[in-house]
This record gives C-alpha cells, sequence and structure tokens, in this order.
C-alpha cells in the first residue's frame, strides 16, 4: 500500500518537510541494519488524537538500542514530546507513527563504535495491517519454512531494523503462496510469533501465547490484550505452543500495532472455529480503549495536544 504523505517529518530535533526528510546513500544503517524502530498508532479521541502507550513504546526503542549497544542522542521525555508534536503537526485525527534511530552517514564498516545516531519520527495515514475486517472475517496462516532468530544469532527481543529480512522473506513466502500470514517457529520447534504481530491461541479454554525465550518480541499490544482479557475474568498463561496446537486450537488471533487484532480461521488448510467469542469480546474493548472510550485504560491514551 503507498504511504500517504504528511506535512512534517521530524528528524534530529526539528520538524522538516516530508520530501526533504532524506539520508545520504551511504547511510551506515542501509548497509548493515544496525538500527531500532518502533511501529506506534494515534487515535482520535474525544480529546483529539491521543497516541496508544506511546511512552511504553518510547522506551522499548531505548531498550532495542540498549541490547544493541546503540547511545540515543535524546531521552525517553524528548521523544515523547517529538512524537506528539509530530502527530499533531499532520493535522489528522489518527494516524500510525514510526521513529526509527538509526547510524547516520560519516563512517562505514562494520564496527559501530565511531558512528553517529539520528533519530527520525514519521506519521501517515494506515488501515489494519491484515485489513479492516479481519476480526470477524479472519486471515489464512501457515508455517513458514523460515525460523525465527535463536537468541545468539539476532536478538528477537530488540525491534532492530536488520531482524525484519527474516519477517519480510517470511511474509513474502506466505503471500506468494496464497496466504494472508506466516507464523515462525523457533529453532527448537515451537510457536514463536508471525512476521510482526504476537500470537495467541485458546485451547481447553486457555489463552496461551509464546514466551520470549520462545523468540516472541514483547508486545506492547500483547500486554494490553492479556489485560484486557484478565479483566474480563480469561485465563491467560504465557507457555510454549506447538504448531499441532493451533490446529486444534478453540481460536486463534494474532496482534500488533499496525495489524491490531486479527482473527485467524486456519493454519496449514486446518480450518480453525472464527471468529472466536474471546477474540470478539477482546476486540471490541480493545477498540474502544484505543480511543479513550474506556475509562480504566484511558491512562493508554497520550493526548497529542
Amino acid at each position: 500500500m503507498p504511504i500517504q504523505t504528511t506535512p512534517k517529518i521530524w528528524m534530529n530535533g526539528e520538524l522538516v518537510d516530508w520530501d526533504k526528510a532524506q539520508v545520504h546513500v551511504l547511510t551506515h544503517t542501509l548497509h548493515y541494519g544496525t538500527g531500532v524502530f518502533e511501529g506506534i498508532r494515534a487515535y482520535p479521541t474525544a480529546d483529539g488524537p491521543a497516541v496508544f502507550r506511546l511512552t511504553e513504546h518510547i522506551k522499548r526503542l531505548f531498550n532495542s538500542a540498549h541490547i544493541l549497544g546503540m547511545e540515543i542522542p535524546y531521552t525517553v521525555e524528548e521523544l515523547v514530546e517529538a512524537t506528539k508534536i509530530t502527530v499533531a503537526s499532520t493535522g489528522l485525527p489518527g494516524c500510525y507513527v514510526r521513529p526509527l534511530a538509526y547510524y547516520g552517514y560519516g563512517e562505514m564498516g562494520l564496527n559501530t563504535l565511531p558512528c553517529r545516531t539520528d533519530v527520525a519520527i514519521a506519521c501517515w495515514p494506515w488501515g489494519a495491517y491484515l485489513g479492516d475486517d479481519a476480526v470477524s472475517k479472519g486471515v489464512r496462516m501457515k508455517i513458514s519454512s523460515w525460523t525465527r532468530h535463536d537468541h545468539n544469532t539476532m536478538p528477537p527481543a530488540a525491534k532492530t531494523v536488520g531482524n525484519y529480512v527474516n519477517s519480510s522473506l517470511a511474509k513474502v513466502e506466505a503471500l506468494k503462496a496464497g496466504y494472508d500470514e506466516a507464523i515462525m517457529l523457533a529453532p527448537n520447534g515451537l510457536v514463536a510469533e508471525c512476521t510482526g504481530e504476537n500470537i495467541f491461541a485458546v485451547r481447553n479454554d486457555i489463552m496461551i501465547t509464546p514466551p520470549l525465550s520462545a523468540g516472541a518480541l514483547e508486545g506492547i499490544t500483547q500486554n494490553s490484550v492479556m489485560t484486557i482479557a484478565r479483566d474480563l475474568g480469561y485465563d491467560v498463561r504465557v507457555d510454549n505452543l506447538a504448531r499441532s496446537d493451533l490446529y486444534i486450537a478453540e481460536e486463534i488471533f494474532v496482534c500488533g500495532t499496525a495489524a491490531e487484532i486479527s482473527s485467524v480461521n486456519s493454519v496449514d488448510d486446518r480450518a480453525v472455529p472464527c471468529p472466536g467469542p474471546k477474540t470478539q469480546a477482546i476486540a471490541e474493548i480493545y477498540l474502544d480503549a484505543v480511543k479513550g472510550k474506556v475509562d480504566k485504560y484511558k491512562h493508554w491514551c497520550e493526548l497529542a495536544v
């Protein structure tokens, strides 16, 4: 889907025109993938656009950078404020937000120690990643032939630019085979996550999501879903899942900032009941919560104005 432009992008402390937000072809991260990023959404609320769990996302950006040994030349608070300024500059009621910290132009080679760190924040309109009807209709999944990174190969706990080559290969493979999304397994054969979403499966009325040790990213939407589910009285556990658990699950859904909450209707052509009652109930509350309509979750919404 083509990106819809907005007026400004925040780069290294100032708002610049969209078309002038450029980097040199010899930018270090372009060659080596040693950058970190976040995916965040701002939603329309009764009080104006609000960024969902903004501070948690920026803290995760810093955690990813710390894992890489990258020093971000701003504080969490400064990038939170910069994000709000950028969202407000769009004039949009809601948008997708992409902060990116990367090694800039001036050094080349695998040694990142002399490299400077640049930071950019862009916002643009972007619908639900797996389709606006993904909750009710569901998406078709396949187990990928590509394995999620081992912890001592590439750190899956970091939202690192280079890590997503792995996800992109799996995503394109699934699309070419006629599926909507791929499920990735850990090197030990257990379920890790999807290419850009955490996964939940319901087995024996228990909601299960894979642990970080399986290679899953520590999802902020995942955390929101678990909070909502437990408040609804559901039994939610972080535990290992085998691919066969998915084939016989009572319901499955995936979640992430871009995808929000999407039902799964099949895995490897094995039908899954869809949409499941737990998925529907959680999705309904989540979509109200991100718009500031649920009092107990209003603290998740940080106004951009």
